[in-house]
């Protein structure tokens, strides 16, 4: 296949009618040895039926015709990535997370309205990163078009979908509230972010955005580890995209992909891998490893609200601060730990006066923290600054069946050398939960691509040779950083820290900001 002046695609075909007779504008131009060379504009429609006709490698007039707007230049994969999504009114992005995704994504519906094949966009994905992903690339990369985020009241959230915003973000719960707004809407094209939120039929989740998708909308399902947990998971995804790839019955599905090997275990069949994959289509994947122009690191934050007990205790302690610092000068020794009951306060465990642990609920951050992880393909690290958090943590991790191991000041060298050896050698621990201050120096951990930071430490060179122990000499992976933040406190000292300011010299003016 040969591009002639960015207008015309140059086929050569055994039996051009099928193309000729399709296509307006194609035309036969000649014949060698039983090969027939034929010019077809290189238009989307064109491009999109070519490909439908089975024609491969078919490239999207995107690559040619579109400037690829925003504060960075895309990469070589992200172009790609966005070609592919154009041809496809249904399909699944598998990219990996970190890959920028959602930039490719944003180029391609940019691309689409431009021609008017779409006119608005409807993103669902996690509360966590409806601004701090979506609406913050929408800004990066598409700033021209109009965006808004459908969250708050029933009332807000059925003006904002009525509205003019061309892309609307909202949570995967909050669909249906809305529901019958968004039909009456002209969305042409719904995005579904961290799709798995979707993998099971019987949810009312899934029962009212399979309404939604109807065969006049364009369908985007993202996720960077499609059925991660066992391939039954690939069904709710497939009768959204393709249902005509799978079986109409959830329990023929599971049949073909599961032996049962007692009453209540099923196993995978060995040609389960194949069966997913061919039921998951039309599909593009890049690893971080492929993605060769990738950064070597990048950070995400995920936004994640306190829950009602955590904000009642957290506005409690900054007001017995403010009663205690009336009229006197407050000391760093004495900022840093208000400071630091805050953190423990968003981290879900505070230390008395006494010594005692008293837990607070932060089924929320533990939540987001595995929706992390299900989107991650590699070993990860998780840092957890305050030490029974941690057992909070990992307790949470083994109870949704993640092997894991912990590190903290009380686990001994010469077990933490040994924990350290399995994490790099073996298939198991999948996670490691650590203190950060316990593996900032001098240790290797390469076999994790991802980190997950629980709550930030307030040492900025703990931050960064903790980071620095995937992101070194060995990784094979661009490495990614995700922040857990939903109080103030935590959000200043994240902010501080990729500043590279040390949070311990600024911690008189950082406790005044966030006690007043």
């Amino acid at each position: 296949m040969e591009i002639v002046n960015n207008k015309v695609l140059m086929l050569n075909l055994k039996r051009p009618e099928r193309v000729t007779a399709i296509i307006p504008k194609s035309k036969q131009l000649g014949e060698t040895d039983g090969i027939h060379k034929v010019a077809v504009y290189w238009g989307l429609e064109e491009a999109q039926v070519l490909k439908n006709l089975g024609i491969k490698n078919v490239p999207s007039p995107i690559v040619a015709n579109y400037e690829f707007k925003g504060l960075f230049k895309p990469f070589k994969h992200q172009i790609t990535t966005a070609s592919f999504l154009t041809l496809h009114r249904r399909a699944f992005c598998f990219n990996e997370q970190g890959t920028g995704k959602t930039a490719s994504v944003i180029w391609a519906a940019d691309y689409l309205m431009n021609l008017g094949f779409i006119r608005r966009v409807l993103v669902v994905c996690p509360l966590s990163i409806m601004q701090s992903a979506w609406q913050d690339d929408l800004f990066k990369f598409a700033m021209h078009r109009s965006s808004d985020v459908a969250y708050g009241t029933p009332e807000k959230r059925k003006k904002i979908i009525s509205g003019h915003a061309e892309f609307v973000i909202i949570n995967f719960d909050g669909v249906e509230i809305v529901a019958d707004e968004i039909n009456a809407n002209d969305f042409d094209l719904i995005v579904i972010d961290e799709a798995n939120a979707y993998k099971n039929i019987s949810t009312r989740r899934f029962k009212v955005m399979n309404k939604l998708v109807t065969s006049q909308r364009w369908l985007w399902m993202l996720t960077g580890t499609p059925a991660s947990q066992s391939p039954e998971d690939a069904y709710g995804l497939a009768r959204l995209v393709c249902p005509d790839r799978v079986p109409k019955f959830v329990g023929s599905w599971r049949d073909r992909v599961m032996w049962k090997v007692s009453q209540f275990r099923w196993v995978p069949k060995d040609n389960a891998s194949q069966t997913v994959h061919d039921a998951l289509q039309p599909a593009i994947r890049f690893t971080k490893r492929e993605c060769l122009d990738l950064p070597e690191i990048t950070y995400e934050t995920r936004e994640v609200p306190l829950t009602k007990q955590q904000e009642r205790y957290y506005m409690q302690m900054k007001q017995q601060a403010l009663m205690v610092a009336a009229g006197e000068e407050v000391s760093g020794v004495n900022a840093a730990a208000v400071l630091n009951k805050l953190l423990q306060i968003s981290a879900g465990a505070v230390y008395s006066d006494s010594g005692e642990v008293v837990e607070f609920d932060c089924s929320n951050r533990l939540s987001e923290m595995e929706d992390v992880l299900s989107e991650t393909s590699h070993k990860t690290l998780i840092f957890v600054p305050f030490k029974h958090a941690i057992n909070v943590v990992s307790d949470y991790l083994t109870r949704k069946g993640y092997t894991n191991e912990i590190i903290n000041g009380a686990v001994s060298a010469k077990e933490r050398t040994d924990i350290f050896r399995r994490f790099q050698s073996e298939a198991a621990p999948k996670v490691l939960v650590i203190q950060p201050q316990a593996a900032s120096h001098g240790v290797t951990l390469t076999a994790a691509s991802s980190i997950i930071w629980f709550g930030p430490t307030t040492s900025l060179e703990t931050y960064l040779q903790a980071n620095a122990r995937a992101h070194r000499q060995g990784q094979h992976n661009p490495v990614t950083v995700t922040h857990l933040q939903g109080s103030n406190a935590e959000k200043r000292i994240y902010k501080m820290l990729q500043s590279k300011l040390d949070v311990h010299s600024q911690i008189i003016s950082l406790y005044q900001e966030l006690t007043t």
